[in-house]
This record gives C-alpha cells, structure tokens and sequence, in this order.
C-alpha cells in the first residue's frame, strides 16, 4: 500500500523509520549535524501525529558485522533527545538468528536502534533480518535517501514484508529537487563534477554530457582528461581509463577542460603552489588545483547559468594554497540566479567551509545515491515505493 506522509493515519502505531543519519564523530564529538537536523522534519510530524517511533541508521563501515563503539548510535541518539526534548529509549543488541528481542513490550514514545550494520546480513539484504524488521512495525517510513542506491535490509528488504509503506519528507523533498534538474532543467544548465575517479562516474559523466550546456569537471576527473595530450607528473588520474576519457572528449563538445593548473611538489598542506600551463608540468609536480585562467573560463560559464548541479569539490580545497579554484568557482555558483542542487560529503565539506549553505537552493544529503539517481532515474526502492 503506498502513500503520502501527509495523508497516513499513524495514531498508536509503531512507525519504523529508516533514516540516514551517518555523521562524522570523533571522541564521541558529532562534527557536522546536517544529516540529523535534515531528518527532524519527519520525525516531528510523525510525533505530531501520535505515532510511537522506531528509529534505524547505520553509521559508518563497521568491520565482520560486530559492535564498533566508535560506530555506535548512541551519541546521535543523545543528540536527538536534546533536539527533539523526547526521551528515547536506546536498543543494543536486538538481533540474531537465535534471540530476536520483542520491542512492543516497550512503551516509549521512540526507540533508537543501535547502528543495524552491526547486524548479520544488513548489507547483504539477509532475509530473516529484512523480516525481523518489518515485524517491529505497523508502518515503515523510508527517509535515508543517501542509502537508497543499495539493497540492504534496513532500506529495502523490509518493504516486502510490509503492507503501509512511504517516502519521508526528506526522501520526497530530495527526489522533487533532482527530477527537477534531470527533466526539466531551465537553461543554460551547467554541471560541476569533481572527484578522484573518472572510472566511477563515467556513466553520470555520459549522462549529463548529454543533458547540460556545459559539464565542468576537477579532481583527479581533469587530470585524466588532461594527461591525453600532456605530462601531468605525479598527479592523482586513471591511466587505465584514458580510453573513456577521449570517448566522452569526442563525443561531447561542451566539457571545457582546463587552460592552467596549479602544482605542487608534494601532496601537504604546507606545499607551495605554482601556477603552470598544461603542456609544462615537470614529472615532480602534482596538479592540485585549477589556474587562473581557468577560474576565469569557468566563472564566466557559472554565472550565465539557469540550473546548476554541483558534485564535487575542484581541487584540494583542504589544503588552503590549493583552495582557490573551489572557493572561486562557488562564489560564482551563489552569484548566479541559478537553481542549484549540490551533493556528496566533498561538496558539502566545501560548502560548510566557505559558509555558503543557506545561498545553495537545495543540499542533497546522498552521494553514491545523487550519482546514482541522476544516472539511472531511478533506485531499487521504487519497486515498492513510488
């Protein structure tokens, strides 16, 4: 059964809420609460509504599916009861194949389980954990969408074992903003795209060839596409993967690559940087960052833009000599009177940084399922979803 958020009568039922709630943690310190706040919304809404809640995330990578107390809950669990002012009763060691706690004994009005990637299967859809969940609830509420690009059982095993199931308001709010630029995009549209890896984003590269005016690209991305036809030294690119790059060279006449770039001579912040055109770079430099001249190239194309999609930063912007390009092509980016979409924790960082969150018309919290998305149209989830 599938409906609107809006619309469900959860009155005294047990609502499970997948929502995304991996955040950087360090000494039991949360360092950015974006995804937490992000996921408020539907939780008030559904508290509102007389809805007693199951809350489930994961956190991190957890190795052999065993406990990480560096990975565990806990601390968000404590965070959100000072937000939401709620007493939530957290659950440890809810699962196994022999001894599968009943949670309606407990009356909270919210339960926090511990990080379900701590469980055996989660990541591997295990059927028996897919329906241990769906047995907590009356109605499961998928909100995560930075995970919805995966068959896990906390995401989309569960739904085949429940009959009430539907978007959450960040989920519905997420895929509103990206079909937004996919389907009807007002022009000219102009799509950044950084990162370390042109082998993982070739086929979004592909597509948004197809549907921008222009398809900027940085990283390690640039570089491999600069290495066909120039020396690039000990810069980070793929050369396996040089092929793909000439193939979407040739077959896209609106991917503007670099004129300069800046180097380095060794990968740290304290390295200096020079600015070098591409056909002079010595086998001990590094490309880092873009030149300027290229900052000039792409901040004109930046402000002519309509729509922009932004993933991924254009150099090592951690780095503060090797900062310029991203922070200059962002400044541009809010300049414009484009609607912009950005997303992946490298842009978000970005973001943060140069304290330009509330100029960007919407901040995806996903990255593998933003790529993904716009690649595909579609998630695994819409097979029981839509």
């Amino acid at each position: 059964m599938l409906l609107n958020i809006k619309n469900l009568d959860v009155l005294n039922k047990k609502v499970f809420i997948r929502l995304d709630l991996n955040v950087p943690i360090k000494n039991n310190v949360i360092l950015s609460k974006a995804r937490i706040i992000s996921s408020i919304p539907t939780i008030k809404l559904l508290i509102n509504k007389g809805a007693k809640l199951i809350l489930a995330s994961h956190l991190g990578r957890p190795k052999k599916e065993s406990y990480d107390s560096n990975l565990s809950l806990l601390p968000i669990c404590k965070e959100l009861q000072n937000i939401l002012k709620i007493p939530i009763k957290f659950i440890k060691n809810y699962f196994n194949d022999n001894n599968c706690i009943n949670l309606n004994n407990i009356n909270e009005k919210i339960i926090m389980l511990e990080n379900v990637r701590f469980n055996k299967g989660e990541c591997k859809n295990y059927k028996l954990l897919s329906k241990y969940y769906a047995s907590l609830c009356d109605i499961f509420i998928m909100d995560a969408f930075a995970t919805s690009h995966r068959k896990h059982s906390s995401t989309y095993g569960i739904c085949k074992y429940c009959k009430v199931l539907c978007f959450g308001l960040l989920f519905n709010k997420e895929i509103k903003s990206l079909s937004k630029i996919i389907h009807k995009p007002k022009r000219p549209m102009v799509s950044i795209v950084g990162g370390s890896k042109i082998s993982t984003k070739f086929n979004v590269l592909n597509v948004l060839g197809n549907i921008s005016d222009y398809l900027i690209v940085g990283g390690g991305i640039a570089n491999t596409f600069i290495s066909i036809n120039n020396n690039i030294g000990k810069s980070l690119y793929e050369p396996k993967f040089i092929d793909l790059a000439k193939k979407l060279k040739r077959k896209y006449s609106n991917i503007p690559l670099p004129l300069d770039c800046r180097v380095g001579k060794e990968f740290s912040e304290l390295s200096k940087s020079y600015v070098k055109k591409l056909n002079n770079i010595s086998d001990n430099e590094e490309i880092m960052d873009l030149g300027d001249l290229t900052i000039n190239l792409y901040y004109k194309i930046i402000l002519k833009a309509k729509t922009i999609l932004w993933n991924g930063p254009l150099g090592v912007f951690e780095f503060p000599n090797f900062r310029k390009g991203t922070k200059k092509i962002s400044e541009a980016i809010i300049k414009s009177k484009a609607f912009v979409v950005a997303g992946g924790g490298d842009t978000i960082s970005a973001i943060e940084l140069f304290n330009i969150k509330n100029k960007i018309s919407y901040i995806s919290t996903g990255g593998g399922a933003f790529l993904k998305f716009i690649e595909k149209k579609t998630l695994p989830i819409f097979k029981y979803i839509k």
